[in-house]
């Protein structure tokens, strides 16, 4: 650890862009997080038990990325930033401790507001009045934390239907208030040349943690395969749930790592913007992925459910969505062939139903190859568009 004081705070230009150890530890807890995230989902019996899941995925994800976006502009060495990454595991330990007990509420939400507001307290403590860019900055997002704040920890105190509610306005304000660029009274909003400051640091954080997370997809069905008998449909599920996970990783990492750390200002300025949303997106498509392996490792024969065929189908579907969109918004073309094999996961899924849960991960796993062998045949051309965009 090092001390250096406010005018250090600040990443330098020509600093190191390899995450820290600390920040791979900071990673390792919130894939650990997603993992319940997943398990939970799989025990919903009904739609109505997703939508507070949702509800918890978008507060933890948002929570690493903007943690993620901290250590990007400031330095992770400086002993201010290692202090907030301490307190943010501990709160993401906190906030997946209230995950699966719905009278935690208070817990959750105790552990989702409070490393925000630590952050931004310290970082316009620390800043001010040296670096005063910044320190309006991190002003920015403190305020907008404290109002959502309000909702996060209201919600848990209100019985009735109101937690769920309120937490939906919170989680609004927190994802909204972001692509607004944090307008604040008296500061207006985070300047877009910020973002042109982003480093290849932020693209490799991205990169690496949507490969931990594919993890999930055999760590979760092997959690639930450990405790039955290894039939062959059984095992053949268990197959197919290692191979959608490696056929995920690489429709993922395709271009990935050049797109996240594009020099042009436009396309850098783009992609720091879109990534959280986008990366959402990917990210629940990862978690519904693993639940439906769980559901399907437990019971690989019979009918399936059309809430496990959403879950089979639609995880793929939306990682692929996400994977897609920010193609397109950054390049500036679409992958047809992508949206085709997209288009035909969303079409199957009313005819699948009688057909055995093994059965209809096979056909994810034969179709996501074909995502993988298209993409294999344009990935050169996602990459020479990438490089004439002009600087």
């Amino acid at each position: 650890m090092t001390t250096g004081g406010s005018s250090e705070l600040v990443r330098p230009p020509n600093g190191s862009t390899r995450a820290t150890l600390l920040e791979l530890l900071f990673d390792v807890v919130f894939v650990a997080a997603l993992a319940l995230v997943s398990m939970l989902l799989a025990e919903r019996a009904s739609w109505a038990g997703v939508v507070p899941v949702v509800i918890m995925l978008m507060a933890v994800w948002w929570t690493w990325s903007i943690t993620s976006t901290t250590t990007d502009f400031y330095d992770p060495d400086q002993l201010p930033i290692q202090a907030i990454l301490m307190v943010t595991m501990f709160g993401a330990v906190v906030t997946a401790a209230g995950l699966a007990v719905d009278s935690h509420a208070l817990v959750f939400a105790i552990g989702y507001v409070t490393p925000h507001l630590v952050r931004g307290v310290v970082l316009v403590t620390v800043l001010h009045p040296r670096q005063r860019m910044a320190e309006q900055r991190a002003a920015r997002f403190l305020f907008w934390f404290v109002v959502s704040g309000f909702f996060w920890v209201g919600g848990a105190l209100l019985p009735g239907g109101w937690p769920l509610a309120l937490w939906a306005v919170a989680v609004t304000i927190d994802y909204v208030s972001a692509g607004a660029r944090y307008p604040t009274p008296g500061l207006g909003r985070v300047p877009l040349g910020q973002y042109e400051k982003t480093t290849e640091h932020l693209g490799e954080r991205y990169q690496q943690f949507v490969i931990l997370a594919l993890g999930d997809v055999i760590l979760v069905p092997t959690l639930e395969i450990s405790r039955a008998d290894f039939t062959p449909a059984r095992s053949a599920a268990f197959v197919t749930a290692f191979a959608a996970m490696l056929l995920l990783w690489q429709i993922y990492v395709l271009g990935a790592g050049d797109i996240v750390r594009a020099n042009a200002p436009r396309v850098l300025r783009r992609a720091t913007r879109l990534a959280p949303y986008t990366h959402l997106v990917m990210l629940a498509g990862i978690v519904c992925t693993a639940a439906a392996f769980d559901l399907v490792v437990e019971r690989p024969t019979g009918d399936t459910p059309r809430r496990w065929i959403a879950l089979i189908l639609g995880g793929p579907a939306l990682f692929l969505l996400g994977r897609t969109l920010f193609t397109w918004r950054i390049v500036g073309t679409i992958p047809w062939h992508r949206v085709f094999w997209l288009l035909i996961l969303l079409v199957a899924m009313p005819w699948v139903g009688e057909w055995p849960p093994v059965l209809v991960t096979t056909l994810v796993v034969l179709m996501l190859a074909g995502v993988v062998t298209g993409d294999a045949m344009g990935g050169r051309l996602t990459r020479r568009l990438l490089r004439g965009r002009p600087g």
